[in-house]
This record gives structure tokens, C-alpha cells and sequence, in this order.
């Protein structure tokens, strides 16, 4: 049986049998993981607690036929013990994992951007640096253009133009200006196309002066863009306290 290290969030966790738990993990090298945790269940488990979803822990693992064997488990970081203090955290980080769950391929390919993305943004959460809101938007933005889909603010995605423009359509990849505009496009505020692009540059002196209403603007139109993407919403976001 071969063994392997590797670093990972828990993202998903789920029981199998009596005592033990699948674990699903976005891991540095591997991207994602699914893995068994033997009697992790049980009150007497050495790691049991470190497998919880939001937890950041360095893992030993064994491959198996279909799920390898998590045999170690050490934590790096707790963040399962604050978000679990603050609601609107809580759901901002719930909506983070199933967003990483969805988008990074399960390949057995390194996933070190969106790994450390992810890493980053649940640190933003516990430590409070901005509103929990804003931090799932941008982290959204920054994991859909990671995986190949960034969407253009500052340009027509179509013909490249020169913006600012005023009308927002997911499928064809964001702003588009008057000549390319489609049924269907959005027509945001220019405020809110201004903090659509500090989301994403990560511009949060610009993002700190935005209004409530640009914010909701801009939430509404990031759920839509990576719904297209995904080809479904998810279902973490109906929770998400704003």
C-alpha cells in the first residue's frame, strides 16, 4: 500500500458505515481528494476532530482501489473553531467550499492556486478583514478566473473595446458595450461595475467605498455568472447572510 503526504482543507464530510466518514478535501498536490477516515466517529478517534469541514490540516494517506486511507492527520489551521462563532462567516465559508468543490477537476492534478486561494479567504474570514459578504465575493471571482473563466469589467468581452460599458451578460463573459449587447444582458450601475473589478483585482480600497446597493448588485450578478458556469447554482448561497 503506497503512502503519500499531502495539505488540505476538508470541504465535505459525509458517514460510511458505523464509525467511519468519507472525507472530501481540496488538497494542495492532488487537487480533489476523497478519502476515508477510519472510525473517525468514535469518541476515542486520534484525529477525528481535524476532519471537520473548514479545517486545514497536513494529511497521510494510503491509495486504495476507489478511496484512499487517511492514516494522519495534523492541524495547521483551526478554522472550523472561529467560523463556527460568527453566522454570517459561517455561510460566506460553507458557500467557499462548495464553490472549490465544484469548480477544481477531480484529476489528480495540482490545485496549488486554488488551494492557497482558498486558504487565504477563510484566514480573511476569521480574522474579520472585511465584511464576510464581500470576502465570498471576490473569492468567487478570483476562483472562477483560476479555473479559466475570469470575467471582463474594463472591456467589451466580446469585441474588446474600451470601456466602461453598461450592460453584463454571463455567457458571453461579462461587460459588453452597446454594439455587442445581447437579449437578456444585465445593465448594472457604473458603482457596481467599478467594485465588480476591485473584487476581482483585489482592490479593497476601492471595494471598502462601495454602497450597500452596488454590493447587492454585484453579489446578484457574481451568483448569476458562476451559475452559468457550473451549470447550476449552489445550494450553499440560499443561506448566505448578507
Amino acid at each position: 500500500m503506497s503512502l503519500y503526504r499531502d495539505t488540505g482543507i476538508v470541504l465535505r464530510v459525509h458517514k460510511l458505515g458505523e464509525a467511519d466518514r468519507i472525507i472530501t478535501l481540496l488538497t494542495r498536490q492532488r487537487g480533489i481528494v476523497r478519502a476515508v477516515g477510519k472510525g473517525v466517529r468514535k469518541t476515542t478517534s486520534r484525529f477525528g476532530g481535524r476532519l471537520e469541514p473548514f479545517m486545514h490540516v497536513d494529511l497521510q494517506l494510503a491509495e486504495g482501489r476507489s478511496l484512499d486511507i487517511i492514516t494522519q492527520a495534523e492541524t495547521v489551521n483551526a478554522f472550523a473553531k472561529d467560523l463556527g462563532l460568527d453566522y454570517a462567516a459561517y455561510t460566506a465559508g460553507t458557500a467557499m467550499l462548495e464553490t472549490a468543490e465544484r469548480l477544481v477537476q477531480e484529476d489528480g492534478e495540482p490545485a496549488v492556486a486554488q488551494f492557497q486561494l482558498l486558504v487565504g479567504a477563510l484566514r480573511a474570514l476569521t480574522e474579520g478583514r472585511m465584511t464576510p459578504g464581500l470576502i465570498l465575493d471576490s473569492y468567487q471571482l478570483r476562483a472562477l478566473s483560476i479555473a479559466g473563466y475570469a470575467p471582463t469589467f474594463d472591456g467589451c468581452a466580446r469585441c474588446g473595446l474600451e470601456g466602461p460599458h453598461r450592460n453584463f451578460h454571463a455567457a458571453s463573459g461579462g461587460m459588453l458595450c452597446d454594439d455587442c449587447r445581447v437579449a437578456g444582458s444585465a445593465a448594472p450601475s457604473p458603482f457596481t461595475v467599478t467594485l465588480l473589478a476591485g473584487l476581482l483585482s483585489g482592490n479593497w480600497a476601492s471595494v471598502a467605498t462601495s454602497d450597500e446597493r452596488s454590493r447587492r448588485e454585484a453579489s446578484s450578478i457574481i451568483s448569476a455568472y458562476l451559475s452559468w458556469h457550473l451549470e447550476r447554482g449552489l445550494r450553499s448561497l440560499t443561506h448566505v447572510d448578507r
